[in-house]
């Protein structure tokens, strides 16, 4: 029913992920059913088979970028749509049984992201050690309280639920790299404009037309519309066919935004509408203004003194 909020959650699992910390950072979820999955495609078809409410599954992260696999299922199949997203700081930890120290770790468990984005940390404080690849952080974890291997890399959730005790922490060569989430559900109205909101597209250009590209920046250039993020994948269609995910300040309700969409639906292929929603802020952002000229009373002014030019 619309305007009922989400009470059954998939994510990307297993359990102890950092995909399962950033749904329990929201309220409806923590309180809700949480539901894991074992990749993206099956829990977005989780949502569009009405199996869920919601889905909150990887967008991009800051070290590795977009996560493609979600792209591409967002820009395919039956429409879904992004009503909010979460920004959640990656902070791994070495994990190991209780008792077990450092100088005895000889080996340790990982996802091949997560011991990526730890590599100096590893060569620094345990550099004989073998790095073993396995499917998640939490099957990492497991595989330490199983016994099978001494230490594993994980996020805390993941050293918690196995009960590991804790080496060290904040290992990752990036301090302050983070992991962008995106809840998705069935398309409605999207959330209430706060002022503070992201507008994200999946646009196709027409192939045959020179500039294509550079007229899709225009449309939005000109309305004022800031864009944070432009990732192009392809169609599968053939080289050089591809589709652009844009993040665009501002909300669908918007005349800016709306008038940029219509501009949008003008020049390209196809567009699809992917969410209107609040923006996740980091520690420090802040807001930027739109160009003068480019409020609702902006465009109602312009669009009545035409009128009234029209007699």
């Amino acid at each position: 029913m619309p305007g009922v909020p989400p009470q059954r959650f998939v994510y990307l699992g297993p359990e102890g992920t950092f995909a399962e910390q950033a749904l329990l950072t929201i309220p409806a979820a923590e309180r809700g059913t949480r539901i894991p999955a074992r990749s993206v495609p099956e829990a977005l078809d989780a949502v569009r088979e009405s199996d869920a409410d919601a889905a909150l599954v990887p967008l991009e992260n800051s070290v590795g970028g977009a996560v493609g696999v979600t792209l591409d299922e967002l820009a395919s199949g039956e429409p879904l749509m992004i009503t909010r997203d979460v920004v959640l700081p990656v902070q791994f930890v070495l994990g190991a049984a209780p008792g077990r120290t450092l100088a005895g770790v000889d080996a340790v468990a990982a996802h091949p992201q997560a011991s990526a984005q730890c590599r100096r940390w590893l060569r620094a404080n345990v550099p004989g050690a073998t790095v073993v690849d396995v499917l998640s952080n939490a099957a990492a974890a497991a595989a330490v309280a199983a016994g099978e291997y001494p230490a594993a890399i994980c996020a805390p959730i993941g050293a918690t639920r196995s009960r590991l005790a804790v080496l060290a922490k904040d290992i990752a060569d990036h301090p302050d790299a983070v992991t962008r989430f995106a809840l998705v559900t069935r398309p409605g109205p999207p959330p209430p404009r706060t002022g503070d909101d992201l507008t994200t597209l999946a646009v196709y250009i027409a192939h045959d037309r020179v500039g294509a590209l550079l007229a899709v920046l225009t449309e939005l250039a000109v309305r004022g519309v800031n864009l944070t993020r432009i990732e192009s994948r392809p169609t599968g269609e053939r080289l050089g066919r591809y589709a652009f995910f844009l993040d665009c300040t501002g909300h669908l309700d918007e005349a800016r935004m709306g008038e940029a969409l219509m501009g949008l639906r003008r020049v390209c292929a196809d567009v699809r509408f992917l969410g209107s929603y609040p923006r996740a802020t980091q520690p420090g952002e802040q807001p930027v203004p739109p160009p003068a000229g480019t409020s609702d009373a902006d465009f109602a002014d312009a669009r009545a003194w035409l009128t009234k030019l029209r007699g």
